[in-house]
């Protein structure tokens, strides 16, 4: 990462032996570590430096101030209210994990946990913020005249066209940083799960293995899909704004998607939908067999 700040990970354990060896763990990757003792000693160096820390990694049993207390505070920090979260806690019973996920941690890892599955998590969730902060970036500097937008259509094939259409577009609305990440997710969702048939299945193991990029290329470049484009319509007039994205796969079973779901929770995937559904729109319906999603404001 020449010429930019290495993502910067807060680990936070009463535990002195788990920071060591989670600190071991993430040795070899290309991260700069941080770590506190108690939620005490997290929260003064997040309310200190907020705009330092990229992915918190987070103990929820802890004295004098728990991880969800310290979770409580993120989440109402205007500034570190977006940086990912991750839960590690032994209590993984699923009513424990939906008040976890309530409060805003939409990554979880149960201890005790293996390495594998460590680097998995923390690298999902160092991808994510790097892709909202690029979001945001671009999204400063489009802002100037987009509020005129009433009403465009796009046809988009691959991510990056993805990014930049939404990044477009979440500048006609009130709160862009709010709906880029969401509407973003739904148009990706669009291009892998709808054109390109990548099985929920399928990117678990890519995103495991790194590749999930390659793969991506690989099936836009099949003869199959070179003609497969997905569609985004913008519409803004007194009712509101409406957003309909419709892509050309099959469609697939949407229904338990929309809201954060305990059995996902350590998934290194799975949360984009809900993230549109419950905070970047008012709300999202699917229609017909799932490959047409309308999102409100």
């Amino acid at each position: 990462m020449a010429g930019e700040q290495k993502p910067h990970i807060l680990i936070v354990d009463d535990e002195q032996l788990n920071l060591e060896i989670i600190s071991e763990y993430l040795a070899d990757c290309d991260y700069r570590i941080s770590t506190a003792e108690d939620g005490e000693i997290a929260w003064s160096m997040l309310e200190k430096h907020p705009q330092s820390f990229d992915v918190i990694l987070l103990d929820r049993m802890m004295p004098n101030l728990s991880g969800l207390k310290v979770l409580e505070r993120i989440k109402e920090h205007e500034i570190l209210k977006n940086c990912p979260v991750i839960f590690q806690t032994a209590k993984a019973s699923h009513d424990d994990i939906l008040e976890g996920i309530s409060a805003g941690a939409y990554y979880y890892l149960t201890k005790p946990f293996a390495e594998e599955m460590l680097l998995s998590i923390v690298n999902t969730a160092v991808n994510d913020r790097l892709r909202f902060k690029k979001l945001q970036t671009d999204l400063h500097q489009t802002k100037q005249t987009m509020g005129l937008l009433k009403s465009a259509s796009f046809d988009f094939q691959t991510p990056d066209e993805a990014r930049a259409i939404a990044t477009l577009i979440s500048n006609a609305c009130t709160d862009p940083e709010k709906v880029v990440l969401g509407l973003t997710e739904l148009m990706i969702n669009a291009i892998e799960h709808g054109n390109l048939a990548i099985t929920y299945e399928e990117k678990s193991v890519l995103n495991a293995s790194g590749e999930w990029q390659q793969e991506v290329e690989k099936r836009l470049a099949q003869t199959e899909n070179t003609e497969k484009y997905a569609k985004i319509q913008f519409n803004n007039n007194s009712e509101g704004i409406q957003i309909i994205i419709t892509d050309q796969g099959n469609g697939f079973d949407w229904q338990g998607y929309l809201d954060f779901d305990p059995q996902r929770a350590m998934d290194n995937h799975g949360r984009g939908i809900a993230i549109a559904n419950k905070l970047s729109f008012n709300h999202i319906e699917y229609k017909g067999n799932g490959n047409e999603v309308h999102a409100f404001l």
